[in-house]
């Protein structure tokens, strides 16, 4: 189940990451709860630093309830980078994913916003006659999954378009803002930024998978909000189509 999450909802529950109280050295964490319909699949927790213009963030998830009885699993992200403008722009990004008793782990090193080397350990087995490969032009001027959907206060929360590179597959992701909404959690109550997102793949996924046409054709929903003292604006919550039903990531605590 996991295993085609990772490459297509991956860009929208991988970067829920934390929010700061402040652009000074602080640490923070936030939880998140997973459920496909209103079965648990698991829970995600974000740790996020950030110092003067630096900036860290792991993240962890582990699959529960059904999942578990077909197969347990597991991912810990971490990325490194630095504030530019308006936007995280990522040194090093790292996702170490487990399936059962199988491991992959995807490393990608940035340069100014250009991903200057990918390794993936063990290396993926493809198909060429359905795979669309990844281009050098394709790898300039990207985001982790992680920092791409985390908006510094005062920049454009639903920008029309998000590129993202997550070491194996580049994608677009088409963001509308649809207003806003209330909602409260554990450490946070406000208002938060509704938005529609649609995910386009660009390259470095199979050509005709049914879930990828699934979720190319079906819109997601994030919803941003920005806590009490904090400087930037996180997803709070998501709803991923699937052919299984709705995935929703829902933070149980925010903030505070």
């Amino acid at each position: 189940m996991f295993s085609f999450i990772r490459p297509l909802a991956g860009a929208v529950f991988l970067f829920v990451a934390g929010t700061s109280s402040a652009w000074s050295a602080d640490k923070h964490v936030t939880d998140y709860d997973i459920t496909l319909g209103i079965l648990p699949i698991g829970t995600a927790s974000f740790s996020s630093e950030f110092d003067g213009n630096g900036y860290k963030i792991n993240g962890i998830f582990k699959s529960g309830g059904i999942v578990n009885v077909i197969k347990k699993v597991s991912a810990e992200t971490n990325v490194a980078g630095r504030i530019e403008g308006d936007r995280l722009q990522a040194n090093r990004y790292n996702l170490v994913y487990k399936l059962g008793k199988r491991t992959r782990i995807y490393d990608v090193v940035y340069t100014n916003g250009n991903v200057t080397d990918t390794t993936i350990t063990p290396p993926p087995r493809r198909k060429a006659e359905n795979w669309v490969p990844v281009t050098p032009q394709d790898l300039r001027s990207v985001l982790d999954p992680l920092s791409g959907l985390i908006f510094p206060e005062g920049a454009t929360v639903c920008p029309s378009r998000v590129p993202v590179y997550d070491g194996e597959s580049r994608m677009d992701l088409l963001l509308k803002r649809e207003g806003t909404k209330p909602y409260e959690t554990k450490g946070f109550k406000g208002e938060a930024i509704v938005c529609t997102v649609r995910y386009q793949p660009k390259s470095g996924y199979r050509k005709g998978r049914d879930d990828i046409e699934y979720l190319q054709k079906t819109p997601m929903e994030v919803w941003f909000a920005k806590a009490d003292g904090s400087n930037v604006y996180a997803p709070i919550y998501a709803r991923i189509p699937t052919r299984m039903g709705p995935l929703y990531i829902t933070a149980a605590r925010y903030g505070g």
